[in-house]
C-alpha cells in the first residue's frame, strides 16, 4: 500500500512507535484514528510524498506501536503523552519542525501536540473531529447512539477488552462499517491490516485506555488549557464529513475557535473516514493549505 516508503520506527521513552516514511521536503506527520492504523493514509500518502517527507505513524496502543498496560489515572494514554510520542518520533527522524494531519483520535493528538509544542508544529489539519471536551459536554441522544463506543470503551477493564477480543472482526465491522458509507471505502488490503492489528490481544486494552484517558485526564488537561487561555498558535484547517456525526451534532468551527484564532475549515462531501472515502477532495483542500 505504501510503495517507496521505508520503516521509520523508533522508541520514545521506552515505548515502540511504529512509523513509515517516504518522499522529500518538509516534514509532514500523519496520525490515524480508531480503530485503525497508519494504513488509513494509503490513498493520499503517495501524492503528499511528492511535496513532503511524509511520516505515517501508529499511535501508542494501536497498530504495531507499543501497548503498555494502563496506569490508574490513564495518564500514559493521555493525548499529552501520545503527543510527546510523536514529537519524539519526529525529532528522532531529524525534524524539529513539521506539519501535522490527524484523523479522528489522531486529530485529538495532533491538536494537543500543537497546543503543547507550538514551536514544533508549523501547520495543523484535523479530520472529522470537534474538541473532546465540547463533544462530551454536548452529548445528545443522536450523538450517543452513533458514537456508542465512546461510552462502551471507557468501562473498567477487562469488560470492554474481553468483548473486543472475543470477535475482533465483528467489532471492526460494527465500528468502521457502521458509518454512513459502510465498508465500501476500505480496500481488502487495508481492512485486513486493521483486523490483523486489532486481533493482537494487547490492542483492545490500548484502545480502551485511549478512551478512558479521554473521559478523565484529557478533560482535565483541556479545562486547564482553556482556563489558562492556551491556544493553538499555527495556521489550522479543520475538515469534516458532510454526512458524518460531527456535521450533524456539533458546530466544529465554532468549537475550534475557542482553541484557535487561526482556524478555518469546511465540510467535505463524505462521511467520517475522509482519507479513504474522499481522498481527492482531501488533497484538494489540505495540500494547498499545507503548501501555503
Amino acid at each position: 500500500m505504501f510503495e517507496g516508503f521505508s520503516d521509520a520506527s523508533t522508541t520514545v521513552d521506552g515505548v515502540a512507535i511504529h512509523a513509515i516514511r517516504g518522499g522529500h521536503g518538509p516534514g509532514l506527520l500523519l496520525l490515524h484514528g480508531h480503530p485503525q492504523t497508519h494504513a488509513i493514509w494509503h490513498k493520499v500518502a503517495p501524492q503528499l510524498a511528492r511535496h513532503f517527507t511524509v511520516v505515517a505513524a501508529d499511535l501508542r496502543g494501536y497498530g504495531d506501536s507499543g501497548k503498555p498496560a494502563g496506569v490508574a489515572d490513564h495518564s500514559n494514554y493521555s493525548k499529552r503523552r501520545m503527543a510527546r510520542d510523536q514529537l519524539g518520533l519526529m525529532r528522532a527522524l531529524g525534524f524539529e519542525t513539521f506539519a501535522v494531519l490527524g484523523h479522528d483520535r489522531g486529530g485529538r493528538v495532533a491538536a494537543r501536540l500543537a497546543l503543547d509544542h507550538p514551536h514544533a508544529v508549523t501547520k495543523l489539519v484535523t479530520l472529522d473531529v470537534a474538541p473532546t471536551l465540547a463533544m462530551y459536554e454536548q452529548t445528545t441522544f443522536d450523538f450517543a447512539r452513533a458514537y456508542w463506543h465512546w461510552f462502551f470503551l471507557v468501562r473498567p477493564a477487562p469488560f470492554p477488552e474481553t468483548l473486543i477480543r472475543a470477535d475482533p472482526d465483528l467489532y471492526l465491522r460494527q465500528t468502521i462499517g457502521a458509518r454512513s458509507a459502510g465498508l465500501a471505502p476500505f480496500t481488502d488490503e487495508a481492512y485486513a491490516e486493521y483486523l490483523r492489528c486489532l486481533s493482537q490481544p494487547e490492542t483492545a486494552h490500548g484502545i480502551c485506555e485511549d478512551y478512558r484517558a479521554s473521559i478523565t485526564i484529557d478533560l482535565d488537561d483541556d479545562r486547564a488549557s482553556l482556563a489558562g487561555q492556551q491556544k493553538i498558535q499555527c495556521d489550522f484547517l479543520a475538515l469534516w464529513g458532510a454526512h458524518g456525526v460531527i456535521e450533524q451534532c456539533f458546530e466544529p468551527l465554532r468549537e475550534w475557535r475557542q482553541w484557535s484564532d487561526r482556524v478555518s475549515g469546511r465540510a467535505l462531501p463524505c462521511g467520517h473516514y475522509i482519507p479513504e472515502e474522499a481522498p481527492e477532495s482531501l488533497l484538494d483542500h489540505a495540500l494547498p493549505f499545507l503548501q501555503s
